[in-house]
């Protein structure tokens, strides 16, 4: 299953890659990286295997691991200043999408001299930037699920005001990505069925969005295709290399995809995800069934081609959310966000306004309001879907 691909950039894919790292920092002109990775991962052997290969191949390649789940600014402008005080001249972000997306909004603010927030998911805020500033990335997934190695913009939390902000970029997509299987391999159930059931998200969310766009809706059928083959396999024998390699391919596409848009479960995710430190994946998979059924009226004809792409049984919009609870449950995830969340813990106004402030809101199917964000919320803590 090797392969080098060029689309949506350059990409090479397929068991033991990452081997090939320090081809990548020559390629791109990088003497000096700073590898960016969260702290669990910067002590595993992974890593360490890695900047010792590095390093035997002439790379002077620096660490910075102070990445936390739900990336904080504070991580970026901590990166940005041990970039440039060890002189660095590129970017490996290694790691989930927490590292990825820390590494890449390093690459980024490395050259900036305006504050991360200016440069928000708003309007024209990204011209601002000054793009010959902007160092090259190069991204190494360890998780199949965000797909932030092949996204233009990071997430990162505003610890001031509690949300998160999506920072954006042409140049955050970076230059070489490497999809190597074996370094998911090591990864809990728990993890794989978390991330597997992000990358289904952006993949539904991105097909379901309006607009003409039918390059990403044939991304995104085949992306939710091979998580309907290979997430159960990936979750159930974490060893199985072919199983790895499509989820990191799916993770990959749905990242692809959603430049077409999200929706809102993304919108209501990214609230909780500040605000009560839940991890993204999960939320997302909890709120799915609920805005699926609250879309309903004006996805329908949607979700049954996707029925009938993926040859489900029951190629209805009910077979295809009965599908759906069927996957949490055979991945042991939760139906309520009560089961993660205390009611005491649960805002509902701060968070239904957030979601309604959500970047992601304007890719919903539907138009909301803060109400509809309420009802959402409300239906997801009692476990009710919408008839």
């Amino acid at each position: 299953m090797n392969s080098d691909w060029n689309y949506p950039t350059t990409m090479w894919v397929g068991k033991d890659r990452v081997k090939d790292l320090s081809i990548a920092c020559k390629t791109l002109n990088i003497n000096k990286p700073l590898l960016v990775t969260d702290s669990g991962l910067a002590k595993s052997k992974i890593v360490i295997n890695v900047l010792n290969n590095l390093k035997e191949n002439g790379i002077l390649v620096e660490l910075y691991s102070n990445v936390v789940g739900n990336p904080t600014g504070t991580n970026v402008n901590e990166g940005a200043d041990y970039y440039k005080k060890n002189n660095c001249d590129g970017v490996i972000a290694f790691g989930g999408g927490s590292g990825l997306d820390v590494g890449k909004a390093i690459a980024f603010m490395s050259g900036q001299t305006q504050s991360i927030w200016d440069f928000e998911d708003v309007g024209d805020n990204w011209t601002k930037a000054n793009s010959d500033k902007i160092a090259p990335i190069i991204a190494v997934p360890t998780t199949a699920g965000t797909g932030s190695e092949t996204g233009r913009a990071s997430v990162i939390l505003n610890e001031e005001t509690g949300v998160k902000n999506i920072i954006f970029h042409p140049k955050f997509l970076p230059s070489i990505v490497i999809l190597d299987p074996v370094l998911t391999v090591g990864l809990p159930a728990k993890i794989t069925a978390a991330t597997g059931m992000d990358a289904l998200a952006h993949n539904l969310e991105a097909y379901c969005a309006p607009g003409y766009h039918p390059m990403a809706d044939g991304i995104a059928l085949e992306g939710m295709r091979l998580i309907n083959d290979w997430l159960l396999e990936a979750v159930n024998n974490g060893s199985n290399i072919e199983a790895r390699q499509n989820m990191l391919t799916a993770a990959s596409m749905g990242s692809t995809a959603f430049q077409k848009g999200l929706g809102a479960i993304h919108s209501l995710s990214h609230p909780v995800n500040a605000l009560n430190n839940i991890h993204h994946g999960l939320s997302n998979a909890i709120f799915m069934p609920y805005v699926l059924t609250f879309n309903k009226d004006v996805i329908e004809k949607k979700i049954i081609k996707i029925c009938d792409y993926l040859e489900l049984k029951d190629r209805s919009f009910d077979g295809f959310v009965n599908w759906v609870l069927d996957l949490r449950k055979k991945l042991d995830m939760p139906h309520k966000l009560s089961e993660v969340i205390d009611e005491k813990d649960f805002d509902i106004d701060r968070l239904s306004k957030m979601a309604l402030a959500d970047p992601s809101t304007g890719g919903n199917p539907k138009k909301l309001t803060e109400d509809d964000m309420k009802i959402m919320y409300q239906h997801s803590m009692t476990g009710e879907l919408f008839k």
